[in-house]
């Protein structure tokens, strides 16, 4: 299916081996589209399309990211965590001396 399409069988074998050790054990999102602008002349929009986590030159200086899983249920552990402490009471001297 992939070779009727590409037609090469270079870029077939660079797809199933190169690229799908890097990019195959994402649960989706593989592409990014990245706005160039408008290109001279007939002022087209232009755009670059890049596979996600296969080009080392921007994943070089950022270390891998640890994700985690957030639910948006009411448990709320953190915020209930950093209650604010309550305000010392001055004590005020109603006296008169």
């Amino acid at each position: 299916v992939v070779f009727s399409n590409l037609r090469s069988k270079e870029a077939v074998t660079e797809l199933f081996s190169t690229v799908a050790e890097k990019v195959g054990d994402r649960p989706g999102g593989y592409t990014r589209i990245i706005k160039l602008g408008n290109r001279l002349g007939d002022n087209a929009d232009m755009a670059m399309i890049e596979l996600v986590d296969f080009n080392e030159l921007y994943n070089a200086g950022k270390p891998k990211k640890k994700s985690t899983r957030r639910s948006r249920r009411g448990g709320g552990g953190a915020k209930q965590a950093e209650a604010p402490a309550p305000a010392a009471e001055t004590k005020t001297d109603d006296s008169e001396e």
